[in-house]
C-alpha cells in the first residue's frame, strides 16, 4: 500500500485525503482570518505578486480561461477576475464544499463583475476541465495538501492549452540563517495557539505547520514541475524563503 505524509505523520495515501478534507472543515469560515493572522497580511501581498507576475490581460481578443484549484474562498480567482475587463472567465476548483460556500457568499457581494467566478467542487487529481482549454492554471497554498502531487501537476498540464501559465504559490524553506529559528517557534508554537483562540481549534493549524516543514524546498518542487512536462520554469522567493511563487509553459 502507497503511503504519504500528513504532517509528520505517515499514513496510506486513500486516507490522506479525507484527512485534509476534516481540517478544511473545520477552519473554512475562518480560514482568511487566520491568514492575516498568522501571516501578519503578508500573505496578501504574495498572492498580490503571483497574480502581478501572471499579468492575464485587461482585454484579451480571445476568451481567457483561468482554472484556479484549490481556491475555495476565491482569494485568487477574485484578484484576477478584477483584472479582465472582456472575455475573461475563472473556475474555482475546490475539493471541500465549505470553501467553496465561503468563497460562493463572497462572490454574490462582488459589485458588477466584469469576469465570472465559477465554483465547482472537483479534486485537483482529476479536474472537470477539457483537455488543452486554459490559458492559466493557479493554485495558491493548496498544492502541499494532495495526496498525490504528481497526478496533480499532470492534470495542471493536460488542461493548459499550448503556451498556457502554470503558477503555484506556496510555502517554503527559509533561507535565512538567522531568521529560521524565529520562524520554527512562532510556527510551532504561536501558529497552534492562535488557531485555537481564533478558530477554536488548535490541531488544523498544528497539521499546516507540520505540512510546510514536510514540503519539498523550492528546488526540489521546480524539478517536479519539469518532471510533469513544464518548460521555462522560475522561481520567486517571498520574505526571506517563508513562500515561494513557481512558474511554467506548456510548450
Amino acid at each position: 500500500m502507497s503511503e504519504t505524509s500528513f504532517g509528520f505523520k505517515t499514513v496510506p495515501i486513500e486516507e490522506k485525503q479525507g484527512l485534509v478534507n476534516r481540517v478544511f472543515d473545520t477552519v473554512a469560515s475562518r480560514y482568511d482570518l487566520m491568514n492575516d493572522a498568522m501571516s501578519g497580511g503578508l500573505h496578501r501581498l504574495w498572492k498580490d505578486a503571483m497574480v502581478s507576475w501572471l499579468g492575464a490581460p485587461r482585454r484579451p481578443k480571445r476568451p481567457y480561461r483561468v482554472i484556479d484549484v484549490a481556491g475555495g474562498t476565491g482569494d485568487i480567482a477574485f484578484r484576477i477576475a478584477r483584472g479582465i475587463e472582456v472575455n475573461g472567465t475563472v473556475m474555482v476548483c475546490d475539493i471541500n464544499p465549505e470553501m467553496l460556500l465561503v468563497g460562493a457568499k463572497r462572490d454574490a457581494r462582488r459589485l458588477r463583475p466584469r469576469t465570472p467566478c465559477h465554483f465547482v467542487a472537483a479534486n485537483a487529481e482529476a479536474l472537470p476541465m477539457p483537455s488543452g482549454t486554459a490559458d492559466a492554471y493557479t493554485i495558491a497554498f493548496g498544492i502541499r495538501n494532495v495526496a498525490r502531487r504528481e497526478v496533480a501537476l499532470a492534470e495542471a498540464y493536460r488542461v493548459l492549452k499550448r503556451g498556457g501559465r502554470f503558477m503555484c504559490l506556496e510555502f517554503s524553506h527559509v533561507d535565512v540563517p538567522a531568521m529560521e529559528k524565529i520562524y520554527d517557534v512562532y510556527s510551532f508554537n504561536v501558529i497552534p495557539a492562535m488557531g485555537r483562540v481564533l478558530a477554536g481549534d488548535a490541531e488544523p493549524y498544528r497539521y499546516l505547520v507540520e505540512s510546510i516543514r514536510t514540503f519539498p524546498n523550492s528546488g526540489r518542487f521546480a524539478a517536479e514541475i519539469e518532471r510533469a512536462g513544464f518548460s521555462e520554469v522560475k522561481v520567486r522567493m517571498l520574505s526571506g524563503g517563508v513562500a515561494a511563487i513557481h512558474s511554467g509553459y506548456k510548450i
